[in-house]
């Protein structure tokens, strides 16, 4: 509802956009969303040593509202995936998500009945994170790269919403990391 939905498609305003597309990438605000012991790691990325907020991610937004990246840490049961796709839906465009370690990613060591074996069947995934758990320097390097990779391109004016929904659709409709596992199923 800012400036970016008041821009006409086709006008080149690339200092408006530029302006706004650095200001976003400065500043992300992630939601909390730890889950299991990678929330730990998580923790400690926001802590004194390695201080996120030399990154632009001050605090870990309680509200879905405020927030426009989705670090999800640690595993996810079945019982908590509804909430996890109800916090994704609450977030405001444009939106991102972190898969933050191996149980996060692909189940992990947990191939049961409970256990979501990846989220990327619940929310369209931009960043997996590897490791169990993974290091709080390897979420700095995956922020960075959400930086510098996705945040960059972002489309503004008016059919940036449907080019977000046209990636969601694509990102949820791709081949499940299950049936990817090859020999080691």
């Amino acid at each position: 509802m800012g400036l970016e939905e008041k821009i006409p498609a086709g006008i080149g305003l690339t200092t408006v956009e530029a302006l706004a597309g650095w200001a976003q990438q400065r500043s992300p605000w992630p939601v909390t969303m730890g889950l299991a012991c990678c929330a730990i790691e998580m923790m400690s990325f926001g802590a004194t040593r390695f201080d996120a907020s030399r990154i632009g991610m001050e605090v870990f937004r309680a509200s879905p509202r405020h927030a426009d990246i989705m670090i999800v840490s640690g595993r996810v049961s079945h019982k908590m995936a509804p909430v996890v796709r109800n916090i994704y839906d609450q977030m405001p465009d444009p939106k991102w998500v972190i898969s933050m370690g191996a149980c996060a990613s692909s189940g992990g060591v947990f191939n049961n009945y409970a256990i979501v074996q990846g989220i990327d069947h619940i929310v369209p995934v931009d960043i997996y994170l590897p490791g169990c758990p993974p290091r709080p320097e390897m979420l700095i390097n995956a922020v960075f790269e959400l930086r510098n990779n996705l945040m960059k391109n972002r489309p503004l004016g008016e059919h940036r919403k449907e080019v977000a929904r046209k990636a969601e659709a694509a990102a949820l409709a791709a081949l499940p990391l299950e049936s990817q596992k090859g020999l080691l199923a």
